[in-house]
């Protein structure tokens, strides 16, 4: 089962090692141009604020994962 992290319950310390993990794991996309690991933390930060992602923790792999809130129905969650 998954268990949902609220992100304004990390420390910014934190929050911004997981999110930098998740922006430079294999198959991260951004499209046409490139941009800065700081870049793109920013934007994973802005759709956590925005309420259209949520943090996932993966009991499985034992890993943190950004999904979309669309998606959540796809997941067994504590």
């Amino acid at each position: 089962m998954d268990t949902l992290i609220p992100y304004d319950s990390l420390s910014p310390e934190a929050l911004d090692t997981i999110l930098g993990d998740i922006v430079s794991r294999d198959g991260t996309d951004y499209g046409d141009y490139d941009l800065s690991a700081a870049q793109k933390r920013d934007q994973a930060l802005q759709v956590l604020k925005k309420g259209e992602a949520v943090l996932l923790f993966d009991t499985e792999s034992e890993t943190i994962k950004m999904i979309l809130k669309d998606a959540l129905s796809n997941y067994d969650l504590m």
